[in-house]
């Protein structure tokens, strides 16, 4: 018993304070014993950091097309409608001279003559207001007053934006719907009115957060500004810890983009605005350049760190936003077709949410009053000058946007190929194109030889689901052209041999005999 106690004390004399303390600073870490953990968080950080440069080019990509569709409206959107304006007193003249010839305007220039009406109308409806007292009436108000009314604006931006391009497409369809098929519908102009109604409100809705950003950048003690740029981290509490996939990050990626387009033309519009009362001087404008420079910036920190975990907390891999891009390629080159399903600015109304019309119906009341134009000879040089410099900008960036959605659509196919996912030219796995096409059912016939048995329908894949923005059931990785599907289906052989039909039905009864089994 005294060895035993001896033996106790001794252990416990050996284990002291200072042991303890000593093996704390001398304790050693064995990293190398789980190499695979640490590297894949390593990789995390790379990936993390490198989040902002992979948004950056989705979003400069998506920007331009926005900017294409926004253009559209100021330059070849008046040129098409004067064409079908022309083709309309042309056909009308004809018709007078020949009862019995009736010629229709085509479906494009149908929709081009409205749009032009649409445009026009809201525009001459918006002359009117005045600006001056609006911007007056808000500078008023207090500051927590206008932050609300801010936030307010936002969201009524958002709702317009997701149901207007609805009442465009019911005019558009109203107008053009052919004889043959069923008609229920309000008619032409009562469709007319309810989207001159839309476009009128939305355009008087974009012109009060045009004003009280105006408000917050010239306003002395900059409150508003700080509120307003903060309202952005409000937004990204809200983002940040939610469940995304892939479709869901595309959706927000899509609204982050038509966001930053929008707020874009908003500092247009009010640089526009407060160098008219500056009388355009340069030391104002850079004065207001630098305040413009603090919400772009502090909009592109918000977006790179709010995808930057969003990907971190979902586990979402970094080349989504390649898969992203490819799918506004497919968009883009579909448009383009001779026969095109629906017009790119409709494309990407639908998938961004961006509706140009009321953007432009705002931008042209601002000019009107910003900038006179007299009936001299200079002032109409100067139009036609600035007429020729956003026409040139528009191709431009057509070329662009082209070139790289053709250049995408190559690497694509080309990987597809070398992995075995095109066979024959059609693509085996789910497509993403934009339009919404319904699904095509065709008749596959054979022969048997001891009864004739009816040639039964094979689903074809569609041969585009409906746009991101609406659905989440839609594979964007793996897209194809329509026109390239349909005609590889029609030309493609459905018909199968008889000794093929018997093995697979011998196939098919195994299977069910091992199912019962």
């Amino acid at each position: 018993m005294g060895k035993v106690e001896s033996a106790t004390k001794k252990s416990n004399n050996s284990a002291s304070l200072w042991d303890f303390i000593r093996v704390e600073f001398k304790r050693g870490y064995s990293l190398e014993n789980d190499e695979k953990e640490f590297s894949d968080r390593r990789e995390k950080v790379y990936t993390f950091m490198k989040i902002p440069l992979e948004v950056e080019r989705f979003m400069f990509y998506g920007f331009c097309q926005c900017a294409d569709s926004f253009l559209f409206v100021y330059t070849f959107l008046p040129l098409r409608a004067l064409v079908a304006l022309k083709s309309l007193i042309f056909n009308s003249i004809s018709k007078f001279k020949d009862k019995h010839k009736k010629r229709r305007l085509s479906a494009a220039e149908t929709c081009d003559l409205l749009k032009m009406a649409v445009l026009i109308t809201c525009s001459m409806m918006l002359l009117p207001c005045d600006t001056s007292m609006m911007y007056h009436v808000i500078k008023s108000q207090s500051v927590i007053k206008l932050y609300i009314f801010f936030n307010m604006l936002e969201v009524g931006d958002r709702l317009f934006s997701s149901f207007g391009q609805d009442i465009l497409d019911a005019l558009f369809w109203t107008a053009t719907e052919p004889k043959t098929s069923r008609r229920e519908h309000f008619g032409v102009l009562p469709h007319f009115i309810i989207a001159v109604l839309y476009v009128f409100l939305h355009s008087i809705l974009v012109l009060c957060q045009a004003t009280t950003l105006n408000v917050a950048i010239n306003s002395s003690h900059k409150a508003l500004l700080a509120i307003m740029m903060s309202n952005n981290f409000v937004e990204l509490k809200g983002s940040v810890f939610k469940k995304f996939d892939k479709t869901n990050l595309f959706q927000l990626s899509c609204s982050d983009v038509r966001e930053r387009f929008h707020l874009f033309i908003l500092l247009l519009i009010v640089v526009v605005q407060t160098m008219k009362e500056y009388q355009w001087t340069s030391e104002s404008f850079w004065e207001l350049m630098l305040d413009c420079i603090y919400v772009m910036i502090s909009e592109m920190l918000i977006d790179w760190t709010k995808h930057a975990f969003i990907t971190r907390f979902n586990e979402i891999n970094l080349s989504v936003y390649s898969d992203y891009i490819l799918s506004f390629a497919y968009d883009t080159a579909q448009s383009r077709h001779r026969k095109a399903f629906t017009d790119h600015s409709d494309l990407v109304a639908r998938r961004m949410g961006f509706i140009p019309i009321p953007l432009g119906v705002v931008m042209i009341k601002v000019l009107t009053r910003c900038v006179s134009i007299d009936g001299r000879l200079a002032s109409i040089i100067l139009l036609l000058f600035t007429f020729t410099c956003l026409v040139t900008l528009k191709i431009v960036n057509l070329i662009y946007i082209l070139g790289k959605a053709c250049k995408l659509i190559d690497l694509h196919k080309t990987s597809l190929i070398k992995n075995h996912h095109i066979i024959n030219g059609i693509s085996c796995q789910d497509m993403a194109t934009s339009p919404m096409r319904p699904p095509i059912r065709k008749k596959q016939s054979w022969s048997d030889n001891k009864e004739n048995k009816p040639s039964p329908l094979i689903d074809v894949p569609p041969l585009g689901p409906t746009p991101m923005f609406a659905n989440s059931n839609v594979d964007i990785k793996e897209a194809c052209l329509n026109t390239q599907i349909l005609e590889d289906i029609m030309e493609s052989d459905l018909t199968h041999s008889d000794s093929d039909l018997n093995l697979s039905m011998i196939r098919d009864a195994d299977t069910m005999s091992t199912k019962s089994a």
